[in-house]
C-alpha cells in the first residue's frame, strides 16, 4: 500500500470514532462480523444530516427494529412516526421499500455487488460505494463531502466542486487499498471531521501532513474550491391549526408523491418548491374562525419556505374532510415533520411540551 494509505490506517485504529452503527477494527481482529444492516440503515440515515443528529433516530430503530426483517414486518406509518424530525423524508420510505424488497427478493440478506446494491430503493452511487466497502470489503472509493475536503487539500485541486468531483473519486480510487477498504474510507471521514475540518484544521496532529499540498502552501481552508452559491428562493404559504372542544388538533395526510409525501400536517396550502399557496384564510380548507398566531419560517435544501398561521378554537368535525383529530399530549407520536411543528408551536406554543401520562 502507498504511504498515505498505511499512515491513515494506522492512524485510524487508535483515533477512530466511537460510533453505535461502527464495528472497531479491535473488535474486527476479534471476530466481530460487520452488520450490513447497520451499515444501510446509518448511511440512510446520514444523507445530508450530522452525525450527532443521527445517533439516536439509529439507536432507536435498531432497539425497535433489530433486523431488516423487523424493518421489513413494521408499516410505513411506523417508520415514518420513527423518522419525524430526521428530515428527508423520502429516504424513510425509501427505507421501508428497500427493506420490503430485500426480504422478498433477497432473502432477507443485502446484495454483495455494486450494481446489486444500486437496484435497490434509495440507494445511489455513493450510498452503494460506501455499503460495498464498509461491509462487503469491496474497494471502491467512497467520497462524501468529508473526503472530498481531504482529497482536495491533499492534491491541491482548483476545479471548483461539483466540477471537480470525478478528480476527487479518481484519487480516492487510487489510494483506496484491496485489503481494509472499508476502514480506509471511514479514516478518511473520521480524518475530515476531526482534524481536516473546515475552519481551523489541526494540520499539526494530521498523520498525512507530510503528504499534504495545501499545507506546503500553508493554505488548506482555501481547499475545496466552491462554485458561487445559487441564491435560495423564497416560498409562501398558509397553515391552519383547528383546535377542537376536547383539547384536539386536526391532521391530514400529504401526498405520498412529492416533498414530506406521506407525513401528516396540519392543512396548509399549495406551497411547493417551484410555486407559493395562498397566504390568508381564503385558504383555509373549511370555514371556521380563523384568527392570525404568527409566522413561522423553515429552510429546505433548495428553497426557505415562510407560513402564515392561523388558529381556530372549539372547531366542529368537519364534514368531507379527510383527517383525524389527535390529542395536543399526543402529537409527539405523529409523523409530523419540523415544519408542521413550527406551525403548531407558532398556534399553541406548549404543544409540544405536554406529554400523556403514558409517555
Amino acid at each position: 500500500m502507498q504511504p498515505i494509505t498505511d499512515n491513515l490506517l494506522d492512524w485510524y485504529d487508535s483515533h477512530h470514532r466511537i460510533l453505535p452503527w461502527r464495528i472497531s477494527p479491535r473488535e474486527q481482529q476479534a471476530g466481530v462480523a460487520v452488520d450490513p444492516y447497520r451499515v444501510w440503515l446509518s448511511e440512510i440515515m446520514l444523507q445530508q444530516t450530522t452525525v450527532e443528529a443521527v445517533k439516536p433516530y439509529f439507536r432507536a430503530f435498531v432497539e425497535k427494529w433489530p433486523t431488516v426483517q423487523h424493518l421489513a414486518a413494521a408499516s410505513q406509518d411506523d417508520v415514518l412516526r420513527a423518522w419525524a424530525g430526521l428530515g428527508y423524508y423520502s429516504r424513510a420510505r425509501n427505507l421501508k421499500k428497500c427493506a420490503d424488497i430485500v426480504c422478498a427478493d433477497h432473502g432477507g440478506h443485502f446484495p454483495t455487488d455494486i450494481n446489486g446494491l444500486k437496484s435497490l430503493p434509495g440507494i445511489g452511487d455513493y450510498t452503494a460505494a460506501a455499503i460495498g466497502s464498509i461491509a462487503f470489503n469491496i474497494p471502491i472509493a467512497v467520497v462524501d463531502g468529508n473526503i472530498e475536503r481531504v482529497i482536495s487539500r491533499l492534491y491541491t485541486i482548483n476545479t471548483p466542486l461539483p466540477a471537480a468531483k470525478p478528480e476527487i473519486r479518481c484519487r480516492m480510487q487510487a489510494l483506496t487499498p484491496e485489503q481494509r477498504p472499508g476502514d480506509f474510507a471511514q479514516a478518511m471521514m473520521d480524518l475530515g471531521a476531526t482534524i481536516c475540518t473546515p475552519k481551523r484544521p489541526t494540520c499539526f496532529v494530521c498523520p498525512l501532513n507530510g503528504d499534504c499540498a495545501a499545507l506546503r502552501m500553508s493554505d488548506p481552508e482555501r481547499f475545496p474550491v466552491k462554485a458561487p452559491k445559487k441564491e435560495r428562493p423564497i416560498r409562501l404559504g398558509a397553515a391552519f391549526v383547528a383546535v377542537s372542544g376536547d383539547d384536539e388538533i386536526l391532521l391530514r395526510t400529504r401526498n405520498e408523491i412529492g416533498l414530506l409525501g406521506g407525513m401528516a400536517e396540519v392543512p396548509t396550502t399549495g406551497w411547493t418548491a417551484r410555486q407559493d399557496g395562498e397566504i390568508d384564510i381564503a385558504g383555509a380548507p373549511f370555514a371556521a374562525n380563523w384568527t392570525a398566531a404568527g409566522n413561522v419560517t423553515h429552510v429546505f435544501t433548495h428553497f426557505e419556505l415562510r407560513l402564515a398561521v392561523f388558529r381556530a378554537r372549539d372547531v366542529p368535525p368537519p364534514e368531507d374532510f379527510e383527517g383525524w383529530w389527535v390529542k395536543i399530549e399526543k402529537l409527539s407520536a405523529e409523523a409530523l415533520p419540523t415544519v408542521m411543528k413550527k406551525a403548531i408551536a407558532a398556534a399553541i406554543p406548549d404543544a409540544f411540551a405536554r406529554r400523556g401520562k403514558d409517555e
